[in-house]
């Protein structure tokens, strides 16, 4: 599916230019089968962190969009993000944290998720992410970079569905890549298949995050 061109303010036309050595990392997190739920939504006033030992996947695409959404209290706002995708993906020791200021009594709040971290990896089918910052040491195979956002065919696509991003904008794409050391943080998610072994999610009071 294309992604549509709504609006006429300059954010639209968004669209992110990365070295190779940074793109994939964004695929850490949830996944969206092509066409089953809504690709875009309003997101949160919260980004959150992600992490993981190693990331391997197939089918890679990224290209730029943008995340509208509200602060925390409640005002609308917009990110400028990289929207990155692997049609299949494994995550070794996944971590991903979020962490909620200034609740009464506790002050911050941090929640915590980890998987993936015994001898079964996470695995997900046509994983996206919304990604602002990201670091990883990355092998990417049979790389191309500065196609226009609708026609990369490596990869999943893009997500259609009233997303804010240009089908004729920079994107890239590869046959596989292989991602170590992933640190990053995202606005937003989306899934359709996501298995994660050996899931435990916590709370803790105070700032705790991935890294």
């Amino acid at each position: 599916m294309e992604s549509q061109v709504r609006g006429g303010t300059r954010w639209k036309r968004f669209a992110v230019v990365m070295v190779p050595s940074v793109a994939a990392t964004a695929c850490i997190g949830v996944a969206l089968a092509q066409g089953a739920l809504a690709a875009s939504f309003s997101v949160s006033g919260q980004s959150f962190k992600v992490s993981a030992d190693k990331l391997e996947g197939t089918g890679f695409e990224q290209y730029g969009a943008i995340d509208s959404g509200y602060t925390l209290d409640g005002k609308k706002t917009a990110h400028p993000v990289a929207v990155s995708a692997f049609k299949k993906a494994e995550i070794t020791n996944l971590c991903q944290s979020v962490v909620t200021p200034d609740i009464p009594i506790f002050g911050s709040v941090s929640l915590i998720l980890k998987a993936g971290g015994g001898s079964t990896p996470v695995e997900a089918d046509n994983i996206y992410i919304d990604v602002a910052d990201l670091q990883a040491d990355a092998t990417f195979n049979n790389i191309d970079i500065g196609v226009a956002a609708q026609d990369a065919n490596k990869g999943p696509g893009m997500k259609g569905g009233g997303e804010q991003a240009n089908p004729f904008g920079f994107a890239q794409q590869a046959d596989s890549a292989t991602l170590v050391g992933v640190k990053q943080t995202a606005w937003a998610t989306t899934a359709g298949t996501f298995k994660l072994s050996g899931l435990h999610m916590s709370l803790a009071t105070g700032t705790k995050e991935c890294y």
